[in-house]
């Protein structure tokens, strides 16, 4: 059967991977090698005309990492996939790879703290700028908002830490309206939850840190692209430039869309950001994410129900003033829930704590299961408070705009015993709530 065939939970498993082509290994080995043996000079010249593709130097490529990519290229049904040091690197290499020679990026308040944060610090210095859609359910507010410079709307499918979703398959339709892609931060969902691509997003990234990692072990990012964007169209140069280094065998210059014309992104990010600003992906890493991959679907799930019955648990809380998950009694994203996440709607929510800040901060030191952590989607369930912490770059009015209130907390729900969880956040509210 051809890999397109197989179900998530075989390719899971099994896909990018032959064990004939890694000397019949059945787990994926560790190249833990920095550069490779090129063979002869008619070899190296092949390689470096891109006739035939192969290892250079860990910096671009590494057959651990490809595995890597491959199986995420497959879960996601996309043409390309290229494997990162960090979700920061993704995200920075992708909006960067788009904007070459300035343009703008249109996206909301409804960000990772960091991600934000890079926007106000770093990308104004690159001459890129951000606009910012305050209402991110009012398709009207993004279309005004579209500038001829604009290169791309930016969303997350479930935001950090309100879990708001992202009506993709409108925005998708939107942005192709202007000829310019959407890329969408995937990170919370996974190719579990959703795949962004199914409704017409063009990039997808994801902190593979979080949830496809799964167990707080390992650093990494992922870029994966649909392979359906016309990058062609003039409105993105960089992609129709041909350069000195994609010269064919008999020294003509090429552009990325020659050369690699099935997924020119992520090639045109290896070959120009990853090799030059070089956040690669350590084998070890890409090793670690892989374990994580293969038990992704069965982790998620009891993550979800795990959630479900901590936001119903909440709910009742007179310690508590208001839940953000797609299934909480008051959500507004119900309704884009049952569209997009049949499987559940992830294991991170927020709840504001009806409190002192005093009462808040000694709630949080009172938990003894919860890991007091800036991480999400680890198996282990974590607690933080985002105002002061994943959020805490944002200026008070930014922290306003991004909905997230002084007495938000944030919960990333893991693999434990969810009356255990319970029992915990119970006995840390009776404790806070009593001073």
């Amino acid at each position: 059967m051809a890999q397109e065939q197989f179900a998530f939970d075989t390719l899971k498993v099994r896909g990018g991977y032959n064990p004939k082509e890694h000397n019949n290994a059945s787990s994926v080995p560790i190249y833990q090698t920095a550069s490779y043996e090129l063979g002869d000079t008619e070899r190296v010249a092949r390689l470096f005309s891109f006739s035939e593709l192969g290892y250079l130097y860990t910096r671009i490529g590494n057959p651990t990492v490809a595995v890597l990519e491959q199986r995420l290229a497959a879960l996601d049904g996309a043409s390309g996939a290229l494997a990162v040091a960090s979700g920061m690197a993704a995200v920075t290499y992708t909006l960067l790879n788009l904007t070459e020679g300035g343009g703008r990026i249109l996206t909301t308040p409804q960000l990772y703290g960091g991600t934000y944060d890079s926007f106000k610090k770093v990308y104004a210095t690159f001459g890129v700028g951000i606009d910012l859609v305050l209402d991110p359910t009012d398709l009207d507010q993004f279309r005004k908002a579209i500038r001829p410079e604009t290169r791309a709307i930016y969303v997350e499918s479930i935001s950090n830490p309100n879990a708001v979703v992202a009506d993709i398959e409108a925005l998708a339709n939107l942005a192709h309206e202007y000829n310019i892609p959407l890329v969408v931060d995937n990170t919370v969902a996974t190719p579990y939850l959703f795949n962004p691509l199914r409704y017409g997003a063009d990039i997808v990234v994801y902190s593979a840190t979080k949830a496809l990692g799964g167990h707080g072990n390992a650093i990494a990012g992922l870029i994966v692209e649909s392979g359906k964007f016309n990058w062609g169209s003039g409105k993105f140069p960089q992609f129709l430039q041909p350069h000195y280094t994609l010269r064919d065998a008999g020294g003509k210059e090429r552009s990325i869309l020659e050369v690699f014309p099935d997924a020119p992104f992520t090639f045109r990010v290896r070959l120009n950001y990853l090799a030059y600003f070089g956040a690669a992906l350590s084998p070890s890493d890409a090793y670690l994410i892989l374990l994580g991959v293969e038990t992704l679907s069965e982790r998620v799930q009891k993550q979800v129900a795990n959630t479900e019955k901590i936001v119903a648990y909440l709910e009742t809380q007179p310690g508590v003033s208001w839940v953000k998950h797609p299934s909480a009694k008051a959500s507004p994203y119900r309704r884009l829930a049952q569209k997009y996440l049949t499987k559940g709607a992830g294991s991170l929510l927020s709840f504001g704590f009806n409190g002192t800040s005093e009462q808040l901060n000694l709630f949080i030191d009172s938990v003894r299961l919860f890991s007091y952590q800036a991480n999400i989607g680890d198996a282990k369930s974590l607690i933080i408070n985002s105002p002061k912490t994943t959020h805490g770059e944002l200026t008070a009015e930014e922290q306003r705009l991004a909905d997230i209130s002084p007495e938000t907390i944030r919960l990333s729900i893991g693999l434990e015993d969810p009356d255990d969880l319970i029992r915990d956040l119970q006995q840390a509210f009776d404790k806070a709530l009593a001073v």
